[in-house]
Parts: structure tokens; C-alpha cells; sequence
């Protein structure tokens, strides 16, 4: 063989080696940028682990002990009888069905007026842009103020308003309900629903304004009518908006105490969840009990944010296609 043609195999040969020789290298420098932009993150992640991580994981290990603050000498672990009694307990299956009614009653109160407003703030008129912003404002109130407000001024049967309107229009022979005595579930889901339709009205406008106008043109032109429209084009369209503010409503309502401490203290039937985790680590001091319910709640709750948070992704992957 002559030397020129070996020189130009030995050429070849290297030529196809030098890549694999050299990825290292090349892939090097992008592995340390992907870790210069992570580092800022870092202190970020170790607070939020701190905060919010390490205490669930201690709660998890108090849920399976035996632990009353009564009897301080009789304390072991390594049970399961917080979670059965989480689940064969009288009072606390009533409280998981007063939270489950009260959360779907009250979302999907809340979901129907919150649509039916941002229908209407949608239209163009004078005043537009405050009327929204007085419309928000209900949500913006402490709960703790709020409930509060419609116990006493608004609810309390002798000198409240609801009486008071009912006295003004049928006169002294007026009907005087006690709604916090005969209906007090009701009460709370009235103040409930009176904060979050603006949250979901929000939502569903933003949904609203982003709504391809050329398909309406369209169907116009074809004939459809505004109800047509409105079953055939807008509910499809709003379908994950409505969805996200939903999801978001039932996260927090699911976790709601302030309403329930402030008008009932968790009587006449009202207790739930949230109510039911102060009442055992508080009152009876049983912190294991108390721990098991609270790792339900948190367990559900995160359950029902995967779920908010695959439908938020959704949107976006939506608005950038």
C-alpha cells in the first residue's frame, strides 16, 4: 500500500473517532450552564422544604402514633388506629360529608354565577372598567370580616338586615328567621359563595376575551342565534377555564375554617375538616387523630392542584399553539 493512501485512512479513521473524543468537551460547558441557572433556585428550594416538607413528614410519623396530650406516659408508634378511627368515627364521617357538601354546593353556586357575570361584564358599557373592579371586592375582605359581617349585621334575627328588609315590606307580622339556628350550613355557604364568584368571574372573562372572534363572525353568517352560539361555541371554548376556576374554588374551600370558627364554632352540624383537625389537636389534644385527618386533607388537596395545575398547563399550551 502506499503512504499517501494509508495517510488518507489514518485521516478517516481519526475524523470518525474525534467526535466521541471530544462530546465530553462539548457537553461539558452546557452541563455547567444548566447548573449556573439552577443555583439561584437553590436557596428557594431548601425554604420551601424546610417550611412546608419537613413539617408534613412529621406529621405523617405523629399520624401513626398514639399520642394524647392526657395521657403523656402512654405514647407508642407504629399504628394505623388514627386512620381507622379517621374513618369509622361518627363525627368525623360527619364532617367529611358536611366538607364534601358544602365544597361542591358552593363551587358550582359560585361557577354558575361567576359565568353569568362575566357574560355581562364582557359587554361594552360606561363604567366598565370599574364595575369589574367593585365586583372583585368581595374576595378581597378578610373571611374572618366577612363572616363577621353577615352573622351580625346581616343574619342576626334582631337587628339584622334580612329581618329588618322583611319587616319593611310585609310589616310587623313579618316572618323573623334565625338562619345561623335553623339553617347555619346555609348561612355559611351564602358567605361562601358571596366571596368566590369574583375570583371565577375572572377567570372566565380572561377565557371571554380570548375567544377566536372570526369562528362567531362565522357562525352568524350561517345563521345561529345567540344561544346556538353560546352552547356550540362559547361552553366549549370556556370548558377549561371553567374547569381551572372550579379546581381553584375547591382547593380552598376544602381547607376553609375562618367561616366556620367565626359563625358557628363548629355546632349545630357545621364541623368540618379543617374545623375537626383544630377541635382534636386543640381541644381533645389528641395529636395523633389530629395528624391523620391532616394528612387527608393535604393528601386530597393535592390531589385536586394536580388536577388545577394540568388544566392551567392545558391553557397555556392552548394560547402558545
Amino acid at each position: 500500500m502506499s503512504a499517501p493512501a494509508q495517510d488518507r485512512r489514518t485521516q478517516a479513521a481519526s475524523a470518525t473517532e474525534s467526535p466521541a473524543v471530544t462530546s465530553p468537551r462539548l457537553t461539558a460547558p452546557s452541563a455547567r450552564k444548566r447548573w449556573s441557572l439552577r443555583a439561584p433556585m437553590l436557596p428557594a428550594l431548601i425554604f420551601v422544604i424546610l417550611v412546608t416538607q419537613i413539617p408534613f413528614a412529621i406529621t405523617i410519623v405523629i399520624s401513626f402514633m398514639k399520642w394524647n396530650a392526657a395521657y403523656p406516659d402512654d405514647i407508642s408508634f407504629g399504628t394505623v388506629a388514627n386512620y381507622v378511627t379517621v374513618f369509622t368515627d361518627a363525627d368525623l364521617l360527619r364532617a367529611v360529608f358536611v366538607t364534601v357538601g358544602l365544597t361542591v354546593s358552593v363551587v358550582l353556586v359560585s361557577a354558575v354565577l361567576g359565568l353569568a357575570i362575566a357574560l355581562l361584564l364582557d359587554r361594552k358599557f360606561i363604567g366598565r372598567g370599574l364595575v369589574r373592579t367593585l365586583m372583585i371586592t368581595p374576595f378581597l375582605i378578610v373571611p374572618v370580616a366577612a363572616a363577621l359581617l353577615f352573622k351580625h349585621a346581616i343574619f342576626n334575627p334582631s337587628y339584622g338586615l334580612v329581618n329588618g328588609l322583611l319587616t319593611t315590606v310585609f310589616g310587623e307580622n313579618a316572618p323573623q328567621p334565625d338562619l345561623m339556628s335553623t339553617y347555619p350550613l346555609l348561612g355559611i355557604g351564602i358567605v361562601l359563595v358571596w366571596q368566590w364568584p369574583p375570583v371565577m368571574m375572572l377567570i372566565m372573562l380572561a377565557g371571554l376575551q380570548s375567544r377566536p372572534l372570526d369562528v362567531y363572525e362565522a357562525a352568524l353568517v350561517d345563521g345561529a342565534g345567540p344561544g346556538q352560539t353560546f352552547r356550540f361555541i362559547t361552553l366549549p371554548h370556556l370548558r377549561r377555564y371553567i374547569e381551572l376556576a372550579a379546581l381553584l374554588g375547591t382547593i380552598y374551600i376544602v381547607q376553609n375554617f375562618d367561616t366556620v370558627f367565626t359563625m358557628t364554632s363548629g355546632g349545630l352540624g357545621t364541623a368540618n375538616l379543617p374545623y375537626v383537625i383544630y377541635q382534636e389537636f386543640f381541644v381533645a389534644q389528641d395529636y395523633g387523630v389530629a395528624s391523620a385527618v391532616g394528612v387527608i386533607v393535604v393528601i386530597a388537596s393535592l390531589i385536586i392542584a394536580t388536577f388545577a395545575l394540568r388544566t392551567a398547563s392545558t391553557l397555556l399550551k392552548e394560547e402558545n399553539s
